[in-house]
């Protein structure tokens, strides 16, 4: 299957890193190469740093940037270890990051890696699929208190309990082995009139377990500060979120660097020492406008943060 990745708020993104053609850039998440592409095509003696957990990304977005490779240094691995890579390659500051959060288009539309609840295929959710932890064992492995905490946490599903339960049930007969059984298990277990009345009622509970497979949010916030600890005056740093949990983090990422202190309310006097790093950009997220979505509807939960380093 061919990797098809819709850069999303892509013209956003080039303006919001504010390219120099000599400047050092960071796509912390490769994807499809949409977003790199139009990075590298304005690099001259400049140079990309091409992060990605998923060697499928990084061997299709090879080959579509096969062109610019003297420019790129690619990297497999999750961008919360940038610091340490920038560390390896000798480079002290960047002037740009580029963070596309969530799933690729591919990851999703390829049934065999196992995200959708559209298809029947085995239970995987992996984007390194190096790593060990998959979705058949969070759904075969896990407590149930477990289930219903990740349920709960990363998917704010309301019938949490009762999926987890029948979870339980259903695997105490047998493993649950593909994405179609559980998305069986999962609509049993919501009440009829509530079942589609916020779309397909696998969504949240699909997307609670690949947000635990992958850690997509543990280390998050402090890989922000990380990464934006690296980019030099002027340099920025433009995030992409796609849904309430991951760009809630990112707010707070960004406040905490915008911040000239952060003692304890009531201190008379500052003793953090901690001084102001950024100026947002975008006061509140940016958006995809209608003529993107009509070309990429999965743009509609995109929300674009950027901050600049003083």
């Amino acid at each position: 299957m061919d990797f098809k990745h819709v850069p999303v708020c892509l013209e956003q993104c080039i303006e919001g890193l504010n390219i120099k053609a000599d400047g050092i850039y960071i796509d912390g998440t490769l994807g499809g190469g949409g977003h790199s592409l139009e990075i590298v095509k304005r690099l001259d003696g400049g140079r990309l740093i091409a992060v990605d957990r998923d060697s499928d990304a990084l061997m299709y977005a090879g080959e579509k940037l096969k062109a610019y490779s003297s420019k790129i240094t690619f990297v497999h691995d999750d961008f919360k270890n940038g610091t340490a890579h920038l560390d390896r390659l000798k480079i002290d500051k960047v002037d740009g990051i580029l963070l596309d959060l969530g799933v690729s288009s591919y990851q999703i539309d390829n049934g065999e890696r196992g995200f959708s609840y559209i298809s029947d295929f085995p239970l995987d959710m992996r984007m390194d699929r190096t790593q060990y932890l998959t979705a058949f064992n969070v759904v075969n492995e896990y407590s149930e208190s477990d289930l219903l905490r990740i349920f709960y946490s990363y998917g704010e599903e309301r019938f949490s309990r009762n999926i987890a339960a029948n979870i339980i049930k259903a695997r105490n007969e047998r493993s649950i082995r593909t994405t179609g059984e559980l998305a069986e298990i999962i609509k049993s277990s919501i009440p009829a009139k509530y079942r589609y009345a916020d779309g397909n009622p696998c969504k949240r509970v699909f997307q609670s377990i690949r947000i635990e497979v992958n850690t997509e949010l543990a280390g998050l916030y402090d890989g922000v500060i990380g990464l934006a600890g690296r980019l030099k005056p002027g340099g920025r740093i433009v995030v992409i979120s796609f849904h309430s949990l991951e760009d809630r983090i990112i707010k707070q990422a960004f406040k905490y660097l915008e911040s000239s202190c952060v003692c304890e309310k009531g201190m008379p006097i500052c003793v953090c020492g901690k001084k102001k790093e950024v100026l947002l950009i975008t006061k509140k997220p940016l958006t995809a406008n209608d003529a993107e979505l009509k070309i990429n509807p999965r743009a509609e939960s995109a929300k674009l943060r950027i901050a600049e380093k003083i």
